[in-house]
């Protein structure tokens, strides 16, 4: 790979444009753990029934890897607005599939687009509190991506607790009910979960 100022996404997608195919693989890579909390969220609310947020990723980085010449952005923030795009979709053929419907539904993947939208901007918005000033590194990449790295190296507890919480925006007592926790236990879970995800923040490079 060329050497560059570029920040890595922005060099990956140059890359990925001039024929290396091995780029297009790092270059999503980077998006996973965020394409799967925020499939994670949108299947939450819509279904029930447990679904894999994991083969979800993996569905949108085939659409990706086949449609990768309709992207037309040379930023971060586009490339992630078009990953959303194709989640959106993936997510409104599993419901299709779900509720036995064929026809596809325009309004329903717009709806769904919104939504996995303003999760993102929940993500990169106010969740790590000040003590997460931006790095270097964060200034150069999109908040929301980097938080949901941090947030995929907790433990699962400390991920669910802060997803409920912070990202669902359930009340302590409905988060416990979730966990099977009580709600002073649920209540020390989160303090500890936060005071690691900042932590995890500030010190990853």
């Amino acid at each position: 790979m060329a050497t560059s100022d570029r920040p890595e996404p922005e060099q990956l997608i140059d890359d990925a444009r001039t024929a290396d195919g091995s780029a297009l693989g790092r270059l999503l890579e980077l998006y996973r753990n965020y394409l799967r909390l925020l499939a994670r969220l949108e299947i939450g609310r819509r279904l029930q029934k447990k679904v894999d947020d994991s083969d979800l990723v993996q569905e949108v980085f085939l659409e990706a890897h086949r449609h990768f010449g309709q992207f037309r952005g040379t930023t971060e923030a586009e490339l992630m607005g078009w990953l959303r795009q194709i989640l959106a979709g993936v997510v409104a053929n599993l419901l299709r599939r779900y509720y036995g419907t064929k026809q596809r539904n325009v309004r329903l993947e717009r709806e769904l687009a919104d939504d996995l939208g303003r999760s993102s901007q929940a993500l990169g918005g106010n969740l790590a509190g000040r003590e997460s000033s931006p790095s270097e590194r964060a200034v150069r990449r999109e908040q929301a991506v980097l938080l949901a790295d941090a947030l995929g190296r907790l433990p699962p507890a400390y991920q669910d607790v802060i997803i409920l919480s912070h990202l669902e925006g359930l009340a302590f007592p409905e988060v416990a009910r979730r966990m099977g926790r009580s709600v002073d236990s649920v209540k020390n879970l989160w303090a500890r979960a936060l005071a690691r995800l900042r932590r995890s923040l500030r010190e990853k490079p």
